[in-house]
């Protein structure tokens, strides 16, 4: 397992990585694809390069052997609590325990940082992807929240809400 903190020279990288995994026909190799959801990329080099930049904001990356990063995650403290997204694995990577792992990494540095608890939002409809949630110890809150309009990064093909998970950490 080799996983760090993203810099800046990983920009041009991560974003190939998330619209690979996310969006296109790429994406389908995976159980993750949003391509039938969305149209248009998930990221682009000036949005992950702010996010890169800025000091509230970290970035992990899963590193192959060769050095080649094969997954990341978003973690940002909002609301009293740690926010977790932008969870992401190669699609031909998917299902060898790479998300598990960023997820893992993710709850150490809550923990690091003080935070008991994560949250992240998840496309209610995307039952496959609340039910790996829901395996990984996080739940529902109840609350539901608007599907963010980003024209420059695609529109939805249907209707869409987010729903808020939350996973208490255990402290060690």
């Amino acid at each position: 397992m080799h996983i760090k903190k993203a810099i800046v020279a990983d920009t041009q990288e991560l974003t190939i990585l998330v619209n690979g995994a996310y969006r296109g026909e790429s994406s389908k190799a995976g159980w993750t694809s949003e391509s039938h959801l969305l149209d248009g990329t998930r990221i682009d080099e000036l949005t992950m390069l702010s996010y890169l930049k800025d000091d509230n904001i970290t970035i992990l990356k899963y590193l192959d052997d060769d050095g080649s990063i094969k997954g990341c995650v978003y973690l940002e403290p909002k609301e009293g609590k740690l926010y977790l997204g932008m969870l992401t694995v190669s699609p031909l990577e998917q299902a060898n325990g790479i998300g598990r792992q960023l997820l893992e990494e993710a709850e150490k540095y809550a923990l690091k940082l003080g935070f008991e608890a994560i949250f992240m939002t998840v496309i209610t409809s995307r039952e496959e992807l609340v039910n790996w949630y829901v395996r990984r110890g996080f739940n529902a809150t109840g609350e539901i929240r608007p599907f963010p309009v980003h024209e420059k990064f695609g529109i939805a093909k249907e209707f869409f809400e987010l729903m808020v998970m939350e996973k208490f950490l255990d402290k060690v």
